[in-house]
């Protein structure tokens, strides 16, 4: 393992993002991570299931982070961050029992610089934000954090039940104006579906269905940060921690496991109106035995940034694997005004054509 601290002066070090160094933040010193002869190894749920049952992750212990500068200890349940004494890197020196250790680790790819740039081009592309907003373009508090993310795979076989709704259309007849006051009669096709039963069998494998692992930040916005390059994945080293927050995931494999498998069953019931086949389906039950199911625990880079406005502090998170940006930002009321007036004047310029033709 290489050191958080420089052997040249002495000063702290972090991994650079995009490399396999650490690099010193003082006199530019790298220092080579070594090489893993690991492979990244995915756990039968089952098993894991077996032997510990439903874990409730506020019951485990702190973990023992040491820094690599000063020596000071403090318990956390965080695995990783930095000392309050002197500022290096905490690095975890005890695992508690019963907790799943990351089996992999996606490095920082999107370095600080690249993450306020991003930044810059996502302020100056929101439509609807106040003109001041785009003056905007450091942020306070600029954070690399790794986030746990829960991967699950599994086989599916599934019976199912429901309706197959093939259209037909009937020749009908109607009568409309002749435009010189009287009528004439006009065909048309009345669209009608016929349902008939359908049941049927389909199968599925999924791959590195993803879940994310903690409640500290809005899953609904690292959602939206995806997807994550997982081809980018190595096996997990601490190495890479070091410089940067890591959190401990708080969503149990159980229930990472349930949310995974909702997901499956959405993309199983697709695939059971696609073997339906017609016009439209229902889909009133689905049968799904679930086999050969694993999981690990991944952690993916990102940058938590936020910037003041109006008085405000406001917060974006920036993809550290792929450069995606998700976050909060301010409206400007007078510009949502302008746009319903303008909106509103093209109808009304609409109608008054229409009407003139």
């Amino acid at each position: 393992m290489a050191t958080a601290t420089c052997p040249s002066c002495g000063a702290q070090t972090e991994y650079a993002p995009g490399t396999t160094v650490l690099k010193c933040g003082s006199c530019g010193s790298e220092q080579q991570i070594a090489a893993s002869t690991a492979v990244i190894r995915e756990h039968s749920y089952d098993e894991w299931h077996a032997a510990h049952g439903r874990t409730d992750v506020a019951t485990i212990g702190a973990h023992v982070l040491r820094c690599q500068g000063c020596g000071a200890s403090t318990e956390t349940v965080d695995i990783a961050g930095s000392c309050q004494f002197c500022g290096g890197a905490l690095i975890a020196v005890e695992q508690p029992e019963g907790l799943v250790q990351p089996e992999a680790i996606i490095p920082f790819h999107v370095d600080r610089r690249g993450a306020q740039d991003a930044f810059g081009g996502w302020v100056k592309s929101r439509w609807f934000a106040p003109d001041a907003l785009k003056a905007v373009n450091s942020t306070e508090g600029l954070q690399g954090t790794y986030l746990p993310h829960w991967t699950y795979d599994a086989h599916t076989e599934t019976d199912y039940v429901g309706e197959r709704g093939d259209y037909y259309y009937v020749t009908k007849t109607r009568q409309v104006s002749d435009g010189q006051g009287g009528t004439r009669t006009e065909t048309y096709q009345e669209r009608h579906t016929r349902w008939s039963r359908a049941s049927g069998h389909v199968a599925r494998s999924f791959d590195d269905v993803l879940v994310v692992g903690s409640h500290r930040i809005e899953p609904d916005k690292v959602e939206k940060m995806g997807p994550w390059r997982l081809e980018d994945a190595r096996p997990f080293q601490s190495d890479f921690l070091t410089g940067y927050s890591a959190l401990r995931y708080d969503v149990d494999p159980d229930d990472g496991s349930a949310l995974a498998r909702q997901r499956m069953a959405d993309v199983v019931e697709d695939d059971c109106r696609s073997d339906i086949g017609g016009d439209e389906q229902r889909v009133s039950d689905m049968d799904i035995t679930y086999s050969q199911a694993m999981f690990k625990l991944v952690l993916m880079p990102l940058w938590i940034a936020t910037y003041l406005y109006n008085g405000k502090s406001w917060t974006v998170l920036v993809n550290a694997n792929t450069g995606e940006v998700v976050g909060d930002r301010p409206y400007s009321a007078v510009k949502i005004t302008a746009a319903v007036v303008a909106a509103v004047a093209l109808v009304a310029l609409v109608i008054a054509l229409f009407a003139l033709a």
